[in-house]
């Protein structure tokens, strides 16, 4: 397995969660944030969930995707990597199942296991992209044939066009202060982020890194994992154009690899 490009750990903490998970009441100066939508709605409907549908939340975070999808009656798996976030994720959600695992080497007896598989907020493209390819075919891989695949990302067009170089995130309460520093490799296609955490009187510093992605790209890569039938939509659900903050991507594993 190759090493990782930044420390995960240190990113996916308590930090995060206070900044960006209710802890703190947050205004944001810099690039425009994204409104939130309701993505477990529209999982449900591009992915045309029923109750009883038995899902795999990869990169499940905290389990808020999980935690709603259980709610309209699936039966949800969320997996994640973070001891931290799945503690927050059991005492929110305690009838959910959440496994800590590893996104590119999924247990080896969930081959065919769901019907379907999300992965939510940008929860794709941290590792070498052929560390990424890997997901893609473990996401395939623990499908059943025909299960799909919906997959919730930054839009390229839209993220290129809104760039600037630093966000600062200051939660209302007391004060604390989260600052982000930009920076985008056109070589590599990654975004390098350099960011610094002022909370409680402590300052801490990280940095790291996510890979954009057009859909094209994305889409020829879903079909060599074993995927077909693959479109793109934007948050609201439509076509997606580069007026969409969100891409969602939908793809079929093919019934035969």
């Amino acid at each position: 397995m190759t090493a990782d490009l930044f420390d995960a750990t240190a990113m996916y903490d308590d930090d995060y969660l206070h900044f960006f998970a209710g802890g703190a009441t947050r205004v944001t100066h810099g690039p425009a944030v994204p409104a939130g939508h309701d993505g477990a709605g529209l999982a449900w409907r591009l992915l045309e969930l029923e109750p009883g549908t038995n899902v795999l939340d990869v990169g499940c975070g905290h389990g808020s995707m999980a935690r709603a999808l259980t709610a309209r009656g699936a039966r949800v798996t969320g997996l994640d990597f973070s001891s931290v976030f799945l503690d927050r994720a059991r005492a929110d959600a305690p009838d959910v199942e959440f496994v800590q695992g590893d996104m590119r080497a999924l247990p080896g007896e969930w081959t065919g296991r769901f019907d379907r598989v999300v992965n939510w907020s940008t929860a794709f493209g941290y590792f070498d992209d052929a560390t990424n390819r890997t997901v893609l075919a473990e996401m395939a891989r623990v499908l059943r044939p025909g299960g799909r695949l919906a997959m919730d990302l930054d839009n390229q067009v839209k993220f290129l066009a809104s760039w600037t170089p630093s966000r600062v995130t200051v939660a209302k309460e007391n004060g604390d202060m989260l600052v982000d520093r930009h920076r985008l490799d056109a070589l590599t296609g990654r975004f390098e982020v350099e960011r610094t955490v002022i909370r409680d009187g402590r300052v801490r510093r990280l940095t790291f890194l996510k890979r954009l992605f057009g859909f094209p790209e994305l889409r020829d890569w879903l079909g060599a994992a074993g995927f077909e039938q693959v479109t793109g939509h934007g948050d609201d659900g439509e076509p997606l154009t580069g007026d969409h903050s969100r891409m969602i991507v939908v793809a079929h594993r093919r019934t035969r690899q």
